[in-house]
């Protein structure tokens, strides 16, 4: 009796693999057709194309390499800066005349910090740098190191994948971001782009100046302007059409400027203003970002939910993974940049949650993104996982928002 369902299975099967043999073939064909042409020609011809194909392989072998070595990767690089051991806000003296001989570092620091701040403890107005002796050394700003650090992350420690030319001509002419394939790193570097670039915004802005009482500062201003260059230029374009300068140079551009502001900060010659309302606004932009990704990911996960079949997913997984790990570290470095604020506003519980709910974002690193519904059963919804996660860290940034702006 149980001979036809066995003879029914056998035919199911052998159909099934009659198909996968089928599309395999006619996957082969060209390559196999182009094997046979290559045979039966001689040497003259042979040599030529022989070197266009080893080009082709070293061409692709490169951006392949590129797309899957993901060079100093690190959730936890935020360990790295120790910023723990910092014990003034950015901009605060730490050395100098006027420091007490026998005190330890951070007893002078606080002290002369003391001598020289605002008498408003619910605020921190910028230092005037007329009131600091000569030879004076201020602290420097976390969150402009760890910008900084995350365009060097993306452009020399790693090739910036957006703009090779591998990955502007696609797979075949389809857009690679359009298939599952070799588009992971790319979209995870610009998610660190666009917290980047939000900081860079609000560094020139706010951050980098006294409003109302002071100029723009001039490296943050070339930083910003850099970094908000197209992610996609290559060497040569089409429109304008001619020689143009890649998109990594300009990148690099904006982390030089970044360290000279640094630097003049440490010398006492620029401006840090961590005030408290500074910092609510610099809390606001970022989860007014993070919404904005979050709404993305919503639309994805409710309107295009294919499970594994689904190949943007991906993209979108990356992109607010690369923005979370940017975050990660900018927020933690605003957190000692703004170490006054924290402590006298009694935001460091929240504070400090928040960080860890970043880095348990950072946790989630699925080899293969499935975008499956909420409801199901058999594939996982990566992209509601990392929704739940931005918006859990959104709506911390919107309580400490709220608790500064009382």
């Amino acid at each position: 009796m149980l001979d036809p369902i066995v003879v029914f299975f056998q035919r199911v099967f052998t159909a099934i693999g009659r198909g996968i043999g089928l599309a395999v073939s006619w996957f082969l064909w060209p390559f196999v057709a182009l094997a046979n042409w290559y045979r039966a020609r001689s040497w003259i011809i042979k040599g030529p194309v022989g070197l266009i194909l080893l080009g082709l392989i070293v061409f692709y072998g490169y951006f392949v390499w590129q797309t899957q070595a993901w060079t100093n990767f690190d959730p936890d690089y935020v360990d790295r800066y120790k910023l723990s051991e910092r014990k003034v806000p950015a901009g605060s003296p730490i050395s100098g005349p006027g420091t007490t001989t026998g005190q330890s570092g951070s007893a002078a620091a606080a002290s002369q910090a003391a001598a020289v701040a605002p008498s408003d403890a619910s605020t921190t107005e910028a230092l005037d740098m007329a009131q600091l002796p000569a030879g004076t050394v201020c602290q420097t700003s976390a969150v402009v190191d760890v910008a900084a650090d995350l365009i060097d992350l993306t452009v020399n420690q790693n090739a910036w994948i957006s703009s090779m030319l591998a990955y502007k001509l696609g797979l075949f002419g389809l857009d690679w971001d359009d298939t599952p394939w070799l588009d992971n790193k790319a979209s995870f570097q610009r998610g660190i782009n666009q917290a980047v670039r939000r900081t860079t915004v609000e560094l020139v802005d706010s951050l980098g100046r006294v409003r109302g009482t002071s100029g723009v500062n001039n490296d943050l201003q070339s930083a910003r302007g850099n970094i908000q260059f197209d992610e996609e230029t290559w060497y040569f374009g089409i429109n304008p059409f001619g020689p143009k300068t890649p998109t990594p140079s300009f990148y690099r551009a904006a982390m030089r400027d970044l360290r000279k502001f640094n630097i003049s900060l440490g010398k006492c010659e620029a401006i840090f203003d961590g005030r408290s309302d500074n910092m609510v606004e610099f809390l606001d932009r970022i989860a007014n970002d993070l919404g904005n990704t979050s709404a993305i990911i919503r639309e994805r996960s409710e309107f295009h939910n294919g499970g594994w079949f689904d190949t943007r997913a991906d993209d979108r997984f990356w992109f607010a993974f690369g923005q979370l790990y940017g975050y990660y570290g900018i927020l933690s470095a605003a957190g000692a940049d703004f170490e006054n604020v924290v402590a006298q506003r009694g935001l460091t519980p929240i504070y400090t949650e928040t960080m860890k709910q970043l880095r348990s974002a950072l946790r989630i690193q699925p080899l293969i993104i499935s975008n499956g519904r909420e409801d199901g059963w058999i594939m996982p919804t990566h992209l509601a996982t990392m929704g739940f996660y931005i918006l859990r860290v959104r709506s911390n940034l919107v309580e400490m928002r709220d608790i500064l702006a009382r």
